[in-house]
């Protein structure tokens, strides 16, 4: 089972997240590159929440390709295009992550390969 670091000397996460995630000895890893709100037959829905629920719908694909699922997420790398979209990414992601909470960055680009996409998630994941 992982475990979350979350030292009482530093500050408290900012939003629903560990600081760390420990991994024990003799877990496997799936490194999952960064999944765009897209459905199979091309479609972007025009809102975060939207493209946020495909990135995790095709997150969930790819673990169950590795016979592990979203609880399995230790790490988040997500990226918005820009502020305006933090509350509805953040509720969002909040809905496919269990607890304790994986370890979490969030960051503001100025855009993907395509204008109509406004997030980006890609996760680590661990299991035995």
């Amino acid at each position: 089972m992982t475990k979350a670091l979350t030292p009482g000397s530093i500050a408290p996460p900012f939003a629903r997240y560990s600081h760390a995630v420990e991994i024990p000895a003799g877990h496997r890893l799936v490194v999952c590159s960064g999944q765009l709100g897209i459905d199979s037959q091309g479609d972007v829905p025009p809102d975060v929440e939207g493209q946020t629920r495909l990135c995790f719908a095709n997150i969930a694909a790819i673990l169950a390709e590795a016979g592990m699922d979203l609880s399995d997420i230790v790490r988040i790398n997500a990226f918005v295009t820009g502020r305006e979209h933090l509350p509805g990414y953040m509720k969002t992601r909040d809905e496919f992550t269990g607890s304790p909470p994986p370890a979490s960055t969030l960051m503001i680009v100025s855009g993907f390969a395509r204008p109509e996409f406004v997030v980006e998630i890609e996760v680590i994941a661990s299991a035995p």
